[in-house]
């Protein structure tokens, strides 16, 4: 499988349990990983043919900034979860990251992956 990613998506959100974080946005960053298969859109050389990595970007975007999760596992499972529905990606491998979380770490989060349900083991 073919993957399409994005890097270090910064959005300013609601996130955090402390009532200083409810008061506040913050960002979180965010990575995908999204698996397709590129081979139409590389042999046509057709934006119809490929992923809509913009459109996932800006819905990605759209939902977090209007989200308030308590917990980064959270907002990363609804978030694999909108992609999963939304788009056609079969797979995806999800980081989510709060910088400032830990005191003298850059970056702490989690990662995730996960795939849509095979629908010819569900009949």
């Amino acid at each position: 499988m073919d993957i399409v990613y994005i890097r270090e998506l910064e959005i300013e959100t609601v996130i955090g349990v402390f009532d200083w974080e409810r008061e506040r946005k913050q960002t979180v960053s965010i990575d995908l990983d999204l698996g397709c298969d590129i081979r139409a859109a590389a042999f046509s050389d057709d934006l119809a043919d490929a992923l809509d990595y913009k459109s996932i970007s800006h819905r990605v975007v759209d939902f977090v900034a209007q989200s308030e999760f308590q917990l980064v596992e959270a907002l990363a499972e609804a978030v694999a979860g909108i992609i999963l529905a939304e788009f056609p990606v079969p797979w995806l491998r999800l980081r989510v990251g709060k910088p400032g979380a830990v005191t003298g770490s850059k970056d702490t989060g989690v990662i995730i992956e996960r795939r849509k349900p095979d629908s010819a083991s569900d009949a």
